[in-house]
């Protein structure tokens, strides 16, 4: 049981429902295991038939699912057919897990072993025998919430570090002092992560360290997540004073002059990390508001147009925004790993500029 006996008959109802929104399918639940049962958890048996096909589901029921719960649910779905009657040998038995919510790679961790599934939003995976049945929808809203969260804010500052840290054990202090967040951030954080065991932990207590065992899957993760973000606020200027990396330089020397905190990105900074494009007809920097910034655009003469800009200023509030940039040539540029996930939100060649940035700069 995960705490709600609502939500558990919630969710076992929408099951059948999707059930029986299959061709030429009914389903009935045979069996439900009552509170202090002969068998540990909550479990369910539901008799399906579909096209002549019938097929015993052995249900489990969590609450929420991730990829390193899946070996546990594996464990409790066998030892959960063990215990419950046998249906007959006339039906064939499988294995299915209803939880209100269930990540991107526990689903795939799950077909992989041939164990259905299916979750609050809709999702419905089944394969028993000749039937088969996959639908593929959105995650419920309590999930999406919960991944966007960790993309976002200071707790990207966070993901920022330990991505820079994929080669090394750390500890929570030394990535909550990298990301400039607090520990208690950080720590949660981490937590997150070992949910999707993209971290791995060795050790107890303050000594705890933790590893990056797949980077690569979460800087994927992280473009995947800003595809369903707000676009980034962007105000859009002329500046009289040239274009690409002549306005680059002045705007450099402009900020620097006016004590104002930026930092390049998009393809004027990729073309700095690694020459990709002929040329650059407009620069994306992010700006640090405040009265520096002000200062700095008035020096540029920067004049505030809907087409034709050639500077484009991404708002920042806080300087954690800027926190990875790095010194290139006298010029600040955002941090790699900024500069390919702006890249692979943009449009034009943007995208193909951000795989050879990551081609030649990322190593994962």
């Amino acid at each position: 049981m995960f705490g709600s006996d609502v939500m558990e008959g919630q969710l076992l109802d929408g099951f059948l429902e999707a059930l029986r929104e299959l061709p030429d399918a009914q389903a009935v639940v045979s069996g439900v295991e009552q509170p202090g049962g002969p068998y540990r958890g909550h479990g369910a048996q539901v008799d399906l038939r579909v096209g002549g096909k019938a097929v015993t589901l052995l249900i489990e029921m969590k609450k929420d699912v991730y990829p390193r719960d899946v070996r546990q649910v594996l464990w409790q779905l066998r030892d959960f057919a063990w215990r419950w009657p046998d249906p007959g040998k006339q039906r064939e038995a499988a294995f299915l897990l209803i939880a209100q919510s269930i990540s991107p790679g526990a689903k795939e961790l799950l077909r992989n072993e041939r164990v259905g599934y299916y979750d609050s939003g809709g999702s419905l995976f089944l394969s028993a025998g000749s039937i088969y049945a996959y639908v593929d929808k959105p995650p419920p809203k309590n999930l999406s919430r919960s991944i966007r969260s960790v993309f976002s804010g200071r707790r990207a500052q966070v993901l920022h570090a330990v991505l820079l840290r994929n080669r090394e054990w750390f500890g929570v202090k030394d990535i909550a002092n990298q990301a400039h967040v607090s520990p208690a951030t950080a720590s949660q954080v981490l937590r997150e992560l070992e949910k999707f065991e993209w971290v791995v932990s060795r050790g107890q207590g303050p000594g705890k360290e933790r590893h990056l065992q797949e980077p690569g899957a979460l800087l994927d993760a992280w473009v995947n997540q800003q595809a369903v973000m707000r676009p980034l606020s962007m105000r859009r200027y002329f500046v009289p004073v040239g274009h690409g990396e002549g306005l680059v330089e002045k705007f450099a020397e402009i900020c620097a002059a006016s004590k104002a905190e930026y930092a390049i990105t998009h393809e004027a900074a990729g073309q700095r990390y690694a020459p990709f494009l002929s040329t650059v007809s407009q620069v994306r920097c992010r700006l640090l508001d405040g009265p520096a910034a002000d200062r700095a655009l008035g020096a540029l003469d920067a004049r505030s147009v809907d087409q034709g800009a050639n500077l484009a200023v991404i708002e920042v509030k806080s300087p954690g925004e800027l926190l990875f940039s790095e010194s290139v040539n006298g010029v600040w540029l955002a941090g790699v790993l900024q500069v390919y996930l702006d890249l692979m939100r943009s449009e034009g060649r943007a995208r193909e500029m951000a795989k050879h940035l990551r081609q030649e700069r990322i190593d994962f």
